[in-house]
């Protein structure tokens, strides 16, 4: 081997796939060592070095210089395909440390093709992948259409290197904003939470390091300039901008917006949040299939539950009468557990035992036996309402049949009037005198 074609070989590599000079040198030395041993015997004392600035192959058999008759001898086309796995593991290698350092971060391809929903990007030096589960609900991607993504994995797969993209991560949503608003980079303002359904409603909790600066309106910018750029490429999702709180009684409103909120109450030691609003504000609080109240509770770290005072106060009626039919706990007891936000068979299942000997004041073996009946209780519950859940379904088919029924020609009941008119006429004469009820009105055949 040349040493100049060597030294412009490794300087190729590093130019054009980005791979350190050090790791190709040293992927040729391990190639021609390879070689070595096969030529003089896997079991041979051969090391092999190049130097850096020349080029120049230096071999030791045994501790033994080799000539250069000797070197040559070396099976080339051996160290020319091991040279080329290990730069393919360098270039791998390369990438794998370029990409792994832009996870979470938004990068921008052109759409390949799309094979069963899967489409291929291609990012410059790497062909990523979309998955369509991690593309937003409803959209289509087409062929040479350049897209926007975040770097969501990247993994190798044999001497490839597998970048995962993903449009549906709150990454997405966070990375999107910083290229809109400018006083994120700035730290003016900052994102402290996001919360999203993709394609449908995402919240973003905001604050501002300047008590002069409305972190929402500068997010939203001027007539929702700001906003209308990230819904459009979010295919229009909804975004709620909400004003950030390490206070939960002030931010949990917050996340709950455009509900309005008269109580919040703080059930630190299950991490759960009652949230006391009026009848006419429920529905719009829970939102359509429970997604306000399921995104909020994401944003504030917290189990919000959604109800009025009255609801309240029938839950704590029921769950006292409750956990005073456990034997050992007596109605002081289930008063206390309530008040620390305890409202069900399954809340009390899963107390921490230092917490209930605690309160109760007993002893290691009843505070047990509590948590196994609550258990049982909490076990029978869940049959019962499966039972009922069934019952339900099978009213609901029932109904639904019946329904169907009345449907059928204009109504299914002369459907059957009918039918039963014409079996009572083409019965015999006997039959028709039964069926018509012994009333001798039946003429008889002569």
């Amino acid at each position: 081997m040349n040493p100049q074609d060597i030294l412009r070989y490794v300087d190729s590599l590093h130019r054009e796939k980005n791979i350190d000079k050090e790791i190709v040198f040293s992927a040729i030395e391990a190639a021609l060592q390879t070689a070595g041993k096969r030529q003089y015997g896997e079991d041979s004392d051969i090391l092999v070095g190049l130097d850096r600035k020349t080029g120049q192959i230096r071999a030791f058999l045994c501790g033994e210089p080799l000539g250069d008759d000797q070197i040559g001898r070396i099976g080339a086309q051996t160290a020319k395909q091991v040279i080329i796995q290990k730069v393919k593991e360098a270039e791998r290698d390369a990438l794998m440390l370029e990409y792994r350092d832009l996870i979470g971060q938004i990068v921008t391809g052109v759409v390949g093709r799309s094979d069963g929903g899967v489409a291929t990007v291609q990012l410059g030096n790497v062909e990523a992948i979309l998955p369509r589960s991690e593309q937003i609900p409803g959209e289509t991607l087409h062929p040479n259409e350049r897209v926007r993504a975040v770097v969501y994995e990247v993994r190798a797969s044999g001497n490839r290197v597998r970048v995962v993209l993903s449009r549906t991560r709150p990454q997405f949503v966070q990375r999107l904003f910083e290229q809109e608003i400018p006083e994120l980079s700035e730290d003016v303002i900052s994102i402290e939470s996001i919360s999203r359904e993709p394609g449908y409603r995402s919240k973003v909790a905001v604050s501002s390091v300047d008590s002069q600066v409305d972190p929402i309106a500068v997010c939203v910018g001027f007539r929702g300039g700001r906003i209308k750029a990230v819904r459009e490429e979010l295919a229009g999702e909804h975004i709620d901008v909400v004003r950030f709180s390490a206070d939960p009684q002030v931010l949990i409103p917050n996340a709950l917006q455009p509900a309005a909120v008269e109580q919040v109450l703080l059930c630190d030691l299950i991490g759960r949040a009652i949230v006391l609003v009026q009848e006419d504000q429920l529905s719009l609080a829970i939102g359509r299939r429970g997604q306000n109240v399921r995104l909020a509770s994401k944003l504030c770290g917290w189990d919000i539950e959604i109800m009025t005072s009255a609801e309240l106060e029938e839950k704590m009626e029921v769950a006292i009468a409750g956990f005073s039919s456990i034997p050992g706990v007596t109605e002081d007891l289930a008063q206390a557990l309530v008040e620390q936000g305890y409202l069900s068979f399954d809340d009390l299942s899963v107390i921490e035992p230092d917490v209930l000997m605690e309160m109760s004041g007993l002893a290691s073996g009843q505070v047990d036996e509590i948590v196994e009946s609550a258990e049982a209780k909490a076990r029978d519950a869940d049959e019962a309402a499966a039972e009922e859940r069934r019952d339900r379904k099978d009213r609901d088919r029932r109904s639904s049949i019946s329904q169907s029924d009345l449907a059928v020609g204009g109504g299914g009941l002369d459907s059957m009037a009918l039918s039963a008119s014409a079996a009572v006429d083409s019965a015999v004469p006997e039959e028709k005198e039964r069926l018509g009820g012994g009333s001798g009105a039946v003429d008889k055949v002569d």
